[in-house]
């Protein structure tokens, strides 16, 4: 009879200590994961406004996320039921919808509102929560002024008041060739924005091509970050050395922006949001938008140990 006791004793320690030694790599693999409460999702953008592909191509890849265009708003606004199975079908969430662009001029104020609230009626029905706004106010032949970057935050801060009451964030998206180009202009329309209506969403890539650090960035606005972009930046082009100014968003570790430091700033400030890989379009004319989604994914997965 001892014996028998002492062999079943001997059998729960034992199992005891195997769901010990699982449960610690459990933990060690949680810690090794650097910012873990990043979500990955994926912009459709690759795809030229094939977003049935681009939702058929992620989800085979394994990406949880996806970020669509406003080109879908047209073919499904009357039906978003169908897009919205389609994403469901393929167990993709609507991490972004790119609302676009906001108008500065006074005359054009009310229809640019109009039409981002639309939007975000359009999101909340695909079981979205928020909207990007972007915008093409950038003078051509001078720099912006205070008042202009600020005139952006404020009509962005009105759209963020009326899609909040949808349940529907507004955000920011800074970027190269707009209002918000340098930091400097970011900081000025950041500090304008009602975080109570508005939140930013940080291009890394555009960040760094427009003069700064995005792995600075993310701290320095740590209380107002809802999204970020993750992409690369290649300049200057093997091809055209010389001018400084040329460049081209790439895949993931193949450009400029330190994508790792990025990964630990938001690893510091215990981030919890998406991420969202973008590539405005394929750097080299042999790759398809599929193949460019895989190259970011091994990058993620294998080089900086991220699940997606």
């Amino acid at each position: 009879m001892n014996e028998s006791v002492n062999r079943r004793q001997f059998l729960t320690t034992a199992g005891l200590s195997t769901l010990g030694l699982a449960l610690a790599a459990d933990k060690a693999f949680a810690r090794s994961v650097i910012a873990p409460g990043l979500k990955i999702a994926y912009s459709s953008i690759t795809w030229g406004g094939n977003d049935a592909q681009a939702i058929t191509d992620l989800a085979a890849l394994g990406y949880h996320g996806i970020q669509i265009r406003a080109n879908t708003f047209g073919p499904y606004r009357a039906k978003p039921s169908v897009l919205k199975a389609l994403l469901d079908q393929h167990h993709l969430a609507l991490a972004m919808f790119s609302s676009g662009n906001v108008e500065i001029d006074p005359a054009k104020e009310q229809s640019t509102i109009d039409t981002h609230v639309a939007h975000a009626s359009f999101v909340k029905a695909l079981g979205g929560s928020a909207i990007q706004l972007t915008n093409s106010a950038r003078p051509k032949d001078r720099m912006p002024t205070t008042e202009e970057l600020k005139r952006l935050a404020t009509v962005m801060n009105e759209i963020g008041k009326q899609t909040a009451d949808l349940g529907v964030q507004a955000t920011y998206h800074n970027h190269m060739h707009q209002l918000g180009e340098t930091p400097e202009e970011v900081d000025v329309i950041v500090q304008a924005m009602n975080p109570k209506y508005v939140k930013l969403e940080l291009d890394i890539a555009h960040y760094k091509q427009g003069g700064g650090q995005p792995e600075k960035a993310v701290k320095q606005y740590k209380d107002i970050i809802y999204a970020l972009h993750l992409k690369d930046t290649m300049s200057p082009l093997p091809d055209n050395k010389d001018n400084t100014k040329a460049y081209k968003f790439v895949e993931l570790g193949r450009g400029n922006v330190d994508v790792p430091a990025v990964f630990k700033a938001l690893d510091d400030i215990k981030f919890k949001g998406w991420g969202i890989v973008e590539l405005d379009g394929v750097p080299e004319k042999d790759k398809t938008p599929k193949e460019c989604a895989e190259i970011n994914k091994e990058y993620i997965t294998k080089t900086l140990n991220h699940p997606l």
